[in-house]
């Protein structure tokens, strides 16, 4: 694996009418800021091999408003994804380093950006890009993160759809 990226679904409903968390639905809000997420990382090059996408309805359908601009891509649900603890989350990581050039990991808060953290403060990151992240993971966020040979994985970026922008819609600010 040489990158990858930990993304944190996009913004839900707040209760679901039945099936409970697990079953929360994406918002107009979220439905649009996938799509969104989707087009930004395919404009930066930043096309998964291999996504590993928590099975709740939430992050499967952030996925699919993400498929679309990201092009052909492996997907697989993954039920343990599902409010999975940073050291889950970064056991998949790990299993999944020969696996893929560019790694997509879906799932939820506050693992994913407890393990975003941990990467961080591994690498070395600058305080300003520490502090950046210690703010929070915001819904529809993404962080990138560049892998070397040992698996050691460096800070490369951090989108959100807030972010990006009118501009990014196609919207005259």
């Amino acid at each position: 694996m040489h990158r990858l990226i930990l993304m944190r679904h996009a913004q839900a409903q707040p209760s679901a009418p039945a099936g409970g968390d697990e079953a929360r639905a994406l918002s107009e809000t979220g439905l649009r800021d996938a799509a969104l997420m989707g087009r930004a990382l395919a404009e930066r090059g930043l096309r998964p091999d291999l996504a590993l996408v928590s099975t709740a309805t939430r992050t499967r359908q952030t996925w699919a408003q993400m498929h679309d601009a990201l092009g052909d891509v492996e997907v697989r649900d993954e039920p343990a994804l599902y409010n999975a603890s940073a050291d889950t989350l970064r056991r998949f990581v790990e299993n999944s380093e020969e696996e893929a050039g560019c790694l997509l990991i879906l799932a939820h808060n506050p693992g994913v950006h407890v393990l975003a953290v941990e990467y961080l403060t591994e690498s070395a990151a600058s305080p300003a890009v520490t502090d950046r992240l210690a703010g929070g993971f915001p819904t529809g966020a993404a962080a990138v993160f560049t892998v070397d040979v040992a698996g050691r994985c460096a800070y490369e970026g951090f989108l959100t759809p807030q972010t990006l922008g009118p501009q990014a819609l196609g919207v005259a600010g």
